[in-house]
């Protein structure tokens, strides 16, 4: 059984959903939201952009990501929100970063469940020609759309069980990598020992490895939803401090090792087998079904991003409600204590994306998909910044309560700066890559659309409402 309770945010607002997750549920869910189709399909493109360098690339990204997230736990530990970011954003910056985090990942992530439906409906549609896509489609909204009303502690076991299988593919890619590295498993076409025929260890030197983590760096996107999930867990302060605490090292060791057995062992000039690596890997190793494996984990991957992000938009718009930047309808709960209401729009939404990917224009449609691609890049540097002033106030509010921090950041405010100082180069480079340019782009106009609507809901605040007519008989 689940227990309920009144919890607060930051500007003293009261927020009631169910406590019904667990520490295990916040972990896996961590687990699984980062390890995605963009590993098991995206690693590719890293590695041809730098060879084995790419570890390098993968180095900095989750430094960057561990820094970043170890921040946000430190937040989400003292002040467990559903809103996370966006609500420290507004405690530490005032309402309009608030609003803008959190429109920003909900359309964002929005945007997402329309791309992991479509990729879904594909494949099942490859498997079997004579089921439509859009009844795919149909039965994956309406699958985690009911897992999603039913309750937090089933979506949270739901959750667990898809992550778990995704980690079981990735211990299983591993144990058969090292077992090929150390010559049990033998394989032909390796490039183990050859790296040197192919232009060593850095074949296109610091560009290379640039140009590498501009492509793995938004790999990590998805581990934010533990911070989210805090707010429903059993004891918000200890599960988020205790998931972050093994989550973020795991997830560096699963990416980092995966990668580095691919670099082994695949050329990072042959373009064909980094189309899938992973793939790749397990037919060099004599497995002959590992293409349609590998398509049956990659559909468990979305399906598993789907149910999460259905979640995540769901909470953060329930969030968005109660602070009155989103209408008050959004915060309608169910006798489960579920966000209901919430949970429908983002369905709802979730299928209008689907629709776009069909019916827009490719130009107009990569618009909102670029858009998509670096606002991740805003949501950890207002996250940097937000540390950077809530820090000394938290540490003050528990020092009242005779307290310290259950949970903090390493080397403040000096590694904050550091990190802060990162994302901005992030930014730099991808400003002078033709490639990723129209992301920072497409991202800049977002902000600014949202932006504006926060300026012209405020003014409309602000105007008196007409007295009704009154009159004496």
């Amino acid at each position: 059984m689940s227990t309920t309770e009144h919890q607060t945010d930051p500007a003293g607002r009261p927020e009631r959903l169910a406590h019904g997750l667990r520490t295990r549920h916040l972990t896996m869910m961590g687990l699984g939201s980062a390890i995605g189709a963009g590993l098991f399909l995206g690693s590719g493109l890293g590695i041809a952009a730098a060879g084995p360098a790419v570890l390098v690339s993968y180095a900095i990204a989750g430094a960057i990501v561990v820094l970043v997230m170890r921040m946000l736990a430190e937040m989400a530990s003292a002040l467990p929100s559903s809103g996370s970011f966006s609500v420290y954003a507004e405690a530490a910056l005032g309402r309009w970063a608030g609003f803008l985090l959190g429109w920003l990942y909900w359309f964002t992530i929005v945007m997402v469940l329309g791309v992991e439906v479509t990729g879904v409906a594909g494949i099942v549609h490859g498997w079997w020609p004579a089921v439509p896509q859009w009844a795919v489609a149909a039965a994956v909204v309406a699958v985690f759309g009911a897992i999603n009303l039913v309750g937090v502690r089933q979506f949270g076991e739901a959750e667990f069980w898809f992550a778990t299988v995704k980690v079981l593919a990735i211990v299983g890619f591993l144990v058969l990598g090292v077992l090929i590295v150390v010559g049990v498993v033998p394989v032909t076409g390796s490039v183990l020992g050859k790296w040197a025929q192919y232009g060593g260890f850095a074949p296109a030197g610091l560009p290379g490895i640039a140009a590498g983590l501009l492509t793995v760096v938004f790999a990590f996107g998805g581990i934010e939803i533990v911070t989210i999930a805090a707010a429903e867990a059993r004891d918000p302060q200890s599960a988020v401090a205790s998931a972050t605490r093994t989550i973020l090292w795991r997830i560096l060791f699963f990416y980092v090792g995966s990668v580095a057995i691919m670099v082994a062992l695949i050329p990072w000039t042959d373009a064909a087998r980094l189309e899938s690596p992973f793939v790749s890997v397990l037919q060099m190793a004599g497995f002959d079904g590992a293409a349609r494996l590998m398509e049956v984990v990659v559909v468990l991957a979305l399906l598993s991003a789907f149910n999460a992000n259905v979640y995540a938009t769901s909470r953060m718009l329930f969030s968005l409600g109660g602070r009155g930047d989103a209408p008050a309808l959004a915060t309608r709960v169910s006798r489960r204590d579920v966000p209901w209401v919430a949970v429908l729009v983002s369905v709802f939404f979730g299928v209008v994306a689907v629709l776009l990917n069909y019916l827009l224009p490719e130009s107009l449609l990569g618009v909102l998909l670029n858009a998509v691609g670096s606002a991740l890049l805003v949501v950890w540097i207002l996250v940097v910044v937000s540390q950077l002033r809530l820090r000394p106030r938290l540490e003050a509010a528990a020092a009242e309560r005779g307290e310290t921090l259950r949970l903090r950041a390493w080397g403040y405010p000096w590694l904050s700066w550091a990190t802060l100082v990162a994302l901005v180069v992030v930014v730099g480079l991808m400003l002078s890559d033709a490639a990723a340019r129209p992301q920072i782009a497409a991202t800049a106009g977002l902000v600014v659309v949202i932006m504006l609507v926060y300026v012209v809901a405020r003014a409309l605040r602000r105007v008196p409402a007409v007295p009704a007519a009154t009159g004496r008989r």
